[in-house]
């Protein structure tokens, strides 16, 4: 039986995955699961950029600003809501479009997230002590006994990797590639597309530049200043631009300081995401310098109708 599919837009901020994901799924009868930490917040829009009325109205949008800025948002609900979303998709005959530049949340629905055991606190910090005295290296062929598969992808000057492999090993009994061995995700049950968007790096840069223009144009400020009288969760408290715009209304800089470091930390975010993507090989990379967005979507099209046969 052939397996349904289901979409995945990824790529840098700014790069234009909100409007693409839009015009994709008119053509392919789609609705969007936002993949983004902060578009689930209410009352952080300018913020986290999440799609404007007018766009939620074009095409239906899910996990977009439903969630309370005091709560938390973990990449394991973010799992858990997706993958019913996708399920109740597929049975309305409605193509899954999963958008969004976390690579984390990208992966761990792709390919599952491993049953994880509570931290345990003492044996890490007993490894920590072993470390010190007798470095990481040492500790590092001490997993290779155990988990030769691991150790092989993990650095041996990496000790947070290395102590939490050893940890699970500890706690569980089983490897860290034994775990992952028994994890499921939506690759086991679905045909998945991750179509990757990109352009050159200094267009990208000013694309940044531009939508964070856009963003004081909006009220940035006044956006912040109304977050700061709640008491924000630790996964909200780090959207960008949030203390950027703080250090401004603490008096620590000008405004101008705040509009510049919100520019500099947003590069330097576009250039992590894009290492992360890097290292996937499933991605269909398309450059919108060289390729229009309907070009990008026919070949997009004529690939599912290929699969459908």
């Amino acid at each position: 039986m052939r397996k349904l599919t289901v979409i995945f837009i990824i790529g840098p901020t700014a790069i234009g995955k909100t409007d693409f994901s839009i015009k994709l799924a008119k053509r392919v009868r789609g609705e969007i699961i936002s993949a983004d930490s902060m578009q689930v917040y209410r009352g952080m829009r300018i913020l986290s950029q999440a799609p404007t009325s007018r766009e939620k109205k074009t095409v239906r949008h899910h996990l977009v600003e439903f969630l309370d800025p005091g709560k938390e948002y973990s990449v394991a609900s973010f799992r858990d809501k997706a993958s019913r979303l996708i399920a109740s998709m597929i049975a309305r005959k409605r193509t899954p479009i999963v958008a969004g530049g976390s690579g984390l949340y990208m992966k761990v629905l792709v390919d599952g997230l491993f049953p994880s055991p509570p931290a345990d606190m003492k044996y890490r910090r007993s490894l920590a002590r072993y470390i010190v005295k007798d470095g990481s290296a040492k500790l590092h062929k001490k997993l290779a006994a155990i988990d030769p598969v691991a150790a092989g992808k993990i650095h041996p000057n990496d000790a947070r990797r290395i102590i939490r492999a050893l940890e699970l090993y500890n706690s569980t009994g089983r490897t860290m590639t034994e775990l992952k061995a028994q994890t499921h995700g939506l690759k086991d049950q679905y045909n998945i597309k991750i179509i990757g968007l990109i352009r050159p790096r200094n267009d990208i840069y000013k694309r940044i530049e531009d939508r964070i223009d856009r963003m004081f144009d909006e009220n940035i400020v006044g956006e912040v200043k109304r977050l700061r009288k709640k008491r924000l969760s630790k996964t909200a408290n780090a959207v960008l631009g949030y203390k950027e715009i703080a250090g401004y209304l603490d008096g620590e800089y000008d405004i101008d300081t705040a509009r510049s470091l919100m520019k500099l930390n947003t590069r330097h975010f576009a250039k992590r995401q894009m290492t992360w993507f890097r290292a996937d090989g499933r991605i269909r990379w398309f450059d919108l310098s060289k390729m229009g967005e309907k070009e990008i979507i026919r070949k997009v099209c004529i690939n599912l109708k290929s699969d459908r046969r």
